[in-house]
């Protein structure tokens, strides 16, 4: 890294540039050169540096089991280097090749960080040797002299820049300033620190410190609001090689060194980094079902891979839906010591036109309208929020904060999302920045059904007010199970402090097209379905029910439309088309049952295993439309995960993965993935096929590094069939 030569030093000057003294300073990895003697001018004949008190060796007390990585909670990071957090005292000892007399000796320390250290930037920090420590501000002191060596306790600042920072100690002499050579061993990693209270991530509770920073795996609910599915991810933020992949990122994206202390600006840049779009980041998005030359996104276990593969390669990894873009930035977050959760909002709005509603159209006859029809309701969309200050906001709209990689919309040129703050959304301040309005159609949109007349007019036949944003989840502090936190963006539908806080959405200028005065329901009949729970690969029905209250007899022409979505809600094709009439006699309820076979759906599944049913029906009497919409999900097969022999750190255990393949037909190029942060790296084993009905066994041997209570995860995906998972909790015993 560092330069040596002087003609070396020529050519690797950059270009001069008229508006700044220095080049920008935004890459953590380059280093300058540090001189060893500084003269202060001419240097007298006899002068020998050694004469002098001289730094002979550092210790870094960098050990997991060792002070500062105790106290700090990094003892978890597979890092053979110091990783500290700001605003919290380290210890490390100095050895001098004689006695330290402070009557006459003077040394200092100097952490520098990037290529053009300088002060008033925080990116060249010289620490004098004082007697008292000021909290959060930088300073050192000495707590213990024994021969030679000194030791001393070191506060950081709780502002500082996050990062890799390298170590010298400076000697005063009367003819110049000696320092130690570049050493890095005593390179020193600074993180953010949720356990200090000047620091802009502070949060005070315990349990989500040890939830939200320090647990390395999680859960990601999918599947749709009337059919929760979950699955196990590896979060490995304390894997070997992670740390480094997060603060390459930073320098990817060209954060500016002296912004790496925010984690407002962090956020910003890193929901755009995490998605390629636009600045060949992390991992390229694929959300049409073909994932040639890549790893299908359903195929992860964990972030693990997709970090190491992006720092190596440089070029982004395919390919990620939502939720592995949460995934992966939820691991940013927590390896720099940002508290973060992955958060599933059911029925998310993607609303092209940010109009706060969803414009589905239907053709003349009530049936759907795929070209005019633009915006879609996702079965699930997964986010990130990360807990942070907003000293650019007014007070009150600190705490959790969106943030969301998966590339939607553009947000100032690129795209990205966040941080927007949850309470703003939820009062309907959506002018505080970033992105709020976004976020707030997410989570409110209604969806309004209207009808393109042979004369051409547009008629609204259907407003839904409740389908979108009906369920927003993240997994419960200390357990498996899920938590809604949907009272945490909205208050409850139909309430006086709902409206107020849409009036207040609308004033700060998200569209709201006025629909009242053109839409007169058909109200004295009532229409529902619902959809029979049904494994993968067999017959299901869809059971339409019509509640006619009026003392009047009808008659209504209904339409079944049966299509296979991608789970953004996007339309694949139409598999079932079914028109039925029905005769609804005065105060009573009919049902009618629609049977969907497996052959009809089988040839054109993706691999979310998501169908989405709409149904129409006109009462002829009156002309009216009453329409309906869900989506489903089909039960997919689970893999079973056994361990056998004792389970202690350090020593061999076995690890099998099972799976039977429940449909007609044989599986083909079948991919298998196991990994457990603190147990095993992701393991991988293809096998060509597994016919109808049959059992794969797959047995592997691994060695336990953590003791304590961890997970196994697996997937498995092949060509016909996706979404298949597995995971066992272990309890590894100490040796």
């Amino acid at each position: 890294m560092s330069e040596t030569m002087s003609t070396n030093e020529e050519k690797k000057k950059p270009p001069l540039n008229g508006r700044r003294a220095i080049p920008s300073n935004n890459s953590n990895e380059e280093e300058n050169e540090v001189p060893e003697i500084e003269a202060f001018g001419l240097i007298p004949r006899g002068f020998n540096p050694k004469d002098y008190l001289r730094a002979v060796d550092i210790h870094m007390f960098k050990e997991p089991h060792e002070i500062n990585k105790q106290q700090h909670h990094t003892d978890k990071y597979y890092s053979p280097k110091l990783i500290v957090r700001r605003g919290q005292i380290f210890q490390i000892q100095i050895d001098f090749n004689r006695p330290y007399k402070p009557e006459t000796d003077q040394f200092w320390l100097e952490y520098l960080i990037g290529r053009y250290p300088q002060q008033n930037k925080g990116t060249y920090i010289p620490i004098l040797v004082g007697n008292v420590l000021k909290p959060g501000e930088w300073g050192a002191k000495i707590t213990h002299k024994e021969n030679n060596s000194v030791r001393l306790s070191i506060m950081s600042s709780a502002t500082c820049i996050v990062g890799k920072f390298r170590l010298y100690v400076a000697v005063w002499t009367p003819f110049g300033i000696i320092r130690t050579q570049r050493n890095s061993a005593t390179d020193t990693y600074i993180l953010f620190n949720p356990w200090c209270q000047q620091d802009a991530v502070y949060l005070d509770d315990e349990k989500e410190r040890e939830e939200y920073v320090l647990n390395d795996v999680g859960i990601v609910f999918h599947g749709n609001i009337n059919d929760i599915k979950l699955r196990s991810w590896s979060y490995g933020q304390f894997e070997e090689n992670i740390l480094d992949a997060c603060l390459f990122l930073m320098d990817k994206a060209e954060l500016e060194l002296s912004g790496r202390g925010n984690p407002i600006k962090i956020c910003r840049v890193a929901s755009a980094v995490i998605n390629s779009r636009d600045d060949n980041g992390v991992i390229a998005g694929s959300w049409d079902n073909t994932y040639t030359y890549g790893v299908a996104p359903s195929a992860w276990t964990g972030s693990v891979d997709i970090l190491l593969e992006y720092y190596s390669s440089k070029q982004p990894v395919r390919y990620g839906q939502c939720w592995v873009f949460a995934g992966v930035f939820n691991t940013f977050l927590r390896c720099l010591g940002i508290p973060a959760r992955l958060i599933t909002n059911y029925s998310s709005a993607h609303d092209n036109n940010a109009n706060l509603q969803l414009d589905f159209f239907l053709d003349d006859e009530g049936k759907l309208d795929t070209k005019l029809t633009k915006d879609s309701v996702w079965n699930y969309h997964c986010w990130n929020e990360a807990w942070m200050t907003r000293p650019d906001l007014p007070v009150g709209f600190g705490g959790w904060q969106v943030v969301d990689g998966t590339p939607q919309e553009t947000s100032d040129g690129m795209y990205r999302c966040g941080p927007a703050s949850v309470q703003a959304i939820k009062h309907g301040h959506v002018c505080f920045q970033f992105d709020a309005p976004f976020v707030y159609a997410e989570v409110n949109s209604d969806i309004v059904f209207s009808r393109r007349q042979k004369n051409g007019i547009q008629v609204i036949e259907k407003i839904d007010t409740t389908h979108v944003g009906q369920l927003i989840v993240t997994k419960e502090v200390g357990g498996d199970g899920m938590m809604e936190i949907t009272e945490e963006y909205k208050f409850q539908e139909g309430s006086e402090e709902e409206r107020l806080a849409l009036e207040t959405a609308v004033m700060y200028g998200v569209k709201k097209q006025s629909t009242q005065d053109v839409y007169q329901p058909q109200t004295d009949v009532d229409m529902d379905f619902q959809v029979q729970k049904a494994v993968l690969g067999s017959d299901f029905k869809v059971t339409i029910t019509f509640r006619n209250r009026s003392r009047n007899h009808y008659t209504a022409t209904a339409y079944l439309s049966g299509n296979i979505v991608f789970y953004t809600g996007v339309a694949k094709s139409e598999f079932k088309k079914h028109s039925f009439s029905a005769k609804l006699e005065p105060s009573s309820s009919s049902a009618f049952d629609v049977v969907i076979k497996a052959s009809e759906y089988m040839s054109d599944l993706l691999d979310q295993a998501s169908f989405h049913f709409f149904v129409t029906a006109q009462i002829n009497e009156t002309g009216k439309i009453l329409a309906m919409q869900k989506a489903t999900v089909l039960e997919v097969p689970a893999l079973r995960i056994k361990t056998q022999g004792e389970l202690v750190a350090g020593k061999v255990m076995s690890v099998t993965v099972e799976f039977t393949n429940p449909l007609k037909q044989t599986l083909e190029n079948v991919t298998l993935r196991l990994e457990g942060p603190g147990v095993l790296r992701t393991m991988k084993k293809e096998f060509r096929q597994i016919p109808a009905n049959s059992t794969l066994i797959w047995e592997v041997k691994t060695i336990p590094r953590q003791p304590g209570l961890r997970k196994l995860i697996a997937s498995l995906d092949s060509n016909a069939l996706r979404h298949v998972y597995g995971e066992l909790n272990i309890q590894v015993q100490k040796p």
